[in-house]
């Protein structure tokens, strides 16, 4: 009778892990590179790719979590099949933390090079000066961003480095901005086909990390660019949600996270209508609710976050 017992247990386990969908695995494959458990992620994201290998951030991702579980051979094959799905962000794959342990590789100069002989293919027509300028801004911007997060995220945050990054990261924000504001002011909000899809990118991070009114003055740009399909919708996305709660109103899209002071774990900040917000995402390109809190190591449930919603409005003061 025992042994049957197991038997039948195994055989509905067996069939629950069969049944998991693309999407499923990824999920936990995120959840496990947030607990820093790589090699789990990387045994859940081989268990996607059986099933589909073509979304290049989901590659791309994969890639990570085997170079820090030191399982290089899978990180170049993942990371080459992310620039055939599609992946095109030199400045990014150059300076991603994850991917150091590639660096000293043979194969890595091969990677860079593959990349690099796409994206000359691409960019033949674009405006190089401009492209290479918002290269070196994407560095800067997202290089003191990777150091300040390193130390964010530490068991013990040392509160003296975070405020001494915080304030290099402030200085080269207002620099960039300036160039950016220069750029936007004379020429619009330029597409991918003329900057590319890393120059393009660019112009929207400056804007995410600028103050209050530099996001209420290019924000109408930014749409107009989205209907014209120059910019990103998903980006845009970022943005009008950034902006809203800026503003004292919820949120849209539920792309903007906080950290509770007193628990210090981190939440979904005020956005309205919650019951529709995985409809609202997927309009414009954004995976689901679940899906991205796994990333925000949030455990995302939709019927406690609306019974917490009165409260987190109040931690944020924001007018529902």
């Amino acid at each position: 009778m025992k042994k049957s017992i197991v038997f039948i247990l195994l055989v509905i386990n067996l069939g629950f892990l069969n049944a998991q969908t693309y999407k499923d695995w990824v999920r936990r494959a995120d959840s496990s590179y947030t607990a820093k458990n790589y090699e789990l992620s990387v045994s859940y994201y081989e268990k996607a790719f059986k099933i589909e290998q073509k979304s290049s951030t989901d590659l791309y991702n994969a890639g990570c979590s085997a170079s820090m579980a030191r399982q290089h051979k899978k990180a170049f094959k993942w990371l080459n099949l992310s620039i055939d799905n599609g992946y095109e962000n030199m400045a990014h794959i150059k300076i991603d933390n994850d991917l150091k342990p590639l660096h000293s590789e043979k194969e890595w100069n091969k990677t860079i090079d593959k990349l690099q002989k796409k994206l000359d293919i691409l960019g033949a027509n674009f405006d190089k000066a401009l492209e290479k300028q918002l290269a070196e801004i994407y560095t800067e911007d997202q290089e003191i961003r990777g150091e300040f997060m390193n130390v964010y995220r530490a068991s013990k945050p040392d509160k003296k480095k975070i405020d001494s990054i915080g304030k290099i990261m402030e200085r080269k924000d207002s620099i960039n901005l300036v160039k950016v504001m220069k750029i936007l002011d004379e020429r619009g909000w330029l597409g991918k086909n003329v900057v590319g899809t890393q120059g393009n990118q660019t112009l929207f991070l400056v804007i995410q990390h600028s103050d209050l009114q530099y996001q209420q003055k290019y924000l109408p740009m930014m749409r107009e660019a989205v209907k014209n399909g120059n910019a990103n919708p998903a980006n845009l996305a970022y943005l009008e949600d950034r902006v809203a709660l800026r503003e004292g109103r919820p949120q849209i899209y539920g792309s903007q996270a906080a950290k509770n002071k007193k628990t210090n774990k981190m939440y979904i900040s005020p956005m309205i209508d919650p019951d529709n917000v995985d409809k609202r995402r997927a309009e414009v390109g954004l995976g689901t609710m679940a899906d991205y809190a796994v990333k925000l190591n949030i455990d995302w449930n939709l019927e406690e976050y609306k019974k917490e919603l009165p409260e987190i409005e109040k931690l944020e003061n924001i007018k529902p």
